[in-house]
This record gives C-alpha cells, structure tokens and sequence, in this order.
C-alpha cells in the first residue's frame, strides 16, 4: 500500500525539476535581457545629453570669452607724433609731456603739455593739451570690450555737454575718426583770459580716447581761431587712434601721422616671412634647417582692472575726469 504513494511521489519530484530548471533559465534571461535595456538606456540618454550640451556650449562660449580688438594701449606720452606737437603747442617746454599716474598702462593712461608762446608787450599764445585712454576688456557679464567702450563713451560726451560755465557750447559728431566721435567745443571765461576749448572723445573698437585742447591770447594777444583749433585737435586724435592700432600690431588707414603710424609701417610683412621661411627650408646647410625650424609664440591675456575713477583739472579750470570699469 505504501509503493503506491512512494512511487506517486518520486513521479511528482522528477516533474518538479525542468519546471524549476525552465523557471530558471526564464529568470536569468530576463535579468540579463533587463541589463542589456539598462546599458542602452544609459548609453542612449548619455548620447542624448552630450549631443544637447554639444549643441549649446558653442553659442555660450562664444559669447563668454568674445576677445576684444585691442589687449594693450600705447604710452599716452609718445601716442602724438612729434610734428603734431610741434603744432599745437610749439613753446612746450617738455616735449615729452607730463604723464599723470596709472597702476596700469595697458588699461589707462593720461598725458599733457603746457605751451606759452610769448611775443613780449604785445602778450603771450597759452595752449594746452591734454589726452587720455582707457580701454575696456571683454565680461561674460558686462558685455563685449566694443560694447563696454560705448557705454562709456555715451556717459563722456553727456559729462562734457555739461561743464559748468561753458559759453557757446556746440556738440557734433565727427566722420573719420575710429568707430565713432564726438567734438564738443565752447568758451570759458577766466580772469587770465577767454580759454577756447575742443574735446574730442572718440572710441575706436574697445579704446576710448579723450584729447582736450585749449588756448587763449594773454595779456592783449589776440584769441585763437576756434575752428582751427578743432582742426588740430582732429589732428592730434588721429594720431592717438593709429598710435592704439600700431601698439597692437596693426598698421593702421586714417587721419593719423606719418609718425604715429611709422611703427606699424616698419612691421615686416607676412608673406615676406612666409618667403624667407621657404628659402631656409629649402636651403641644406643646417643653420638654414634649424632656422626654418624655429616658431614662435606669443601668448595674450585680457588684463583685469579694477573700477577706477580719476579726475584732472586744466589750466582753463575744465574738469576732465575719467573713470575706468574694465574686467
């Protein structure tokens, strides 16, 4: 009677075993087939993520790290040509000018030159120039170099349109100077005389320069001729635009001097290079290889400065002030 039930069971044991073993098999397949969906899920997403970081990184590093035209400016006392000094203040009695202070040179600058023609009794020939540069790095918040110089010009020709006691004041933009500028000419009326004074304020890409000038007839001389006043104030603006190209390796096309721009005009040519690099490279004597082996190169950075405001007040009791907000 017993058989019967042993034998029923060892029956219902050996059925049991390819159930679990199918159950088995099912279970791992479908932990291996959920790995597999996992990774190219993974995969698929990482893909994804990267393709839309890829897509967007260019516009928002473009814009972040927009590096402005210029990276330096030149020594404000040598940025006039020396015929344009002669010119405008030919009694100088240092021609080199007076250079006002700046922790950085490369970002702001400020020069000047004090001039008294005296023809004796019949009274002196007072002229004054005085100019300065500021120039603007590019920010990832602030804006562009160009932009950032533009503001700042705007803020400079508002200032001067409202010095105090200025007779006659006219304001007009002017053609051919950098991207833009602006003249602002009046009268200001001083014991010592009636002072006829021309500021031009002109950006050119991411510089700004200021160049004031001014002269008055002492003691019965007679008083200068306004207009040809703003003529060599032109003159001597030119001058300082091509002398902020020059400095940054560009030759420059415009109303600068032939002594502003001579440093560009004395670079040597690419193509020039080009050429002499060929010929040593063709040459066999080993200093013509090891010359055509050479490279140089030069690593720029923008220079952060700190907001900065500095003020200067001439002889004819103007205030020129500039305040600097580069980095």
């Amino acid at each position: 009677m017993h058989r019967p039930v042993q034998r029923l069971s060892r029956i219902l044991a050996c059925a049991a075993v390819p159930v679990i073993l199918v159950a088995a098999g099912c279970s791992s397949g479908s932990d291996g087939a959920a790995k597999d969906d996992a990774k190219q899920s993974a995969a698929a997403g990482s893909g994804k993520s990267a393709g839309t970081s890829g897509s967007a990184s260019p516009d928002t590093t473009a814009t972040a790290t927009v590096r402005a035209k210029y990276a330096k400016l030149p020594e404000p006392c040598a940025a006039l040509g020396a015929k344009t000094l002669k010119a405008l203040v030919p009694a100088a009695k240092d021609k080199k000018g007076s250079q006002g202070s700046s922790d950085d040179l490369d970002a702001r600058g400020t020069c000047s030159w004090n001039s008294l023609d005296s023809n004796g009794v019949h009274g002196s020939q007072y002229r004054w120039l005085s100019l300065a540069l500021v120039r603007f790095d590019s920010d990832a918040t602030l804006g562009t170099g160009d932009e950032r110089a533009a503001s700042y010009l705007a803020k400079q020709v508002t200032a001067t349109r409202a010095t105090a006691d200025a007779k006659g004041l006219k304001s007009e933009k002017v053609t051919g100077l950098g991207d833009e500028a602006t003249a602002v000419t009046y009268e200001l009326k001083k014991k010592e005389g009636d002072f006829k004074q021309q500021t031009l304020l002109v950006r050119t890409a991411n510089a700004v320069l200021t160049l004031d000038y001014n002269g008055a007839g002492l003691a019965g001389e007679k008083d200068p001729d306004p207009a040809k006043l703003l003529k060599d104030a032109e003159r001597a603006a030119g001058d300082a635009v091509a002398a902020i190209a020059t400095a940054n390796g560009g030759a420059t096309t415009g109303s600068g001097s032939d002594d502003a721009s001579k440093g560009a005009s004395d670079a040597p040519k690419k193509g020039d290079d080009d050429k002499k690099q060929d010929k040593s490279s063709a040459s066999p004597s080993p200093s013509g290889s090891a010359s055509a082996s050479k490279s140089s190169e030069k690593d720029t950075s923008d220079k952060d400065g700190a907001d900065k405001d500095s003020s200067a007040k001439d002889s004819s009791g103007k205030d020129t002030s500039s305040e600097q907000t580069a980095g």
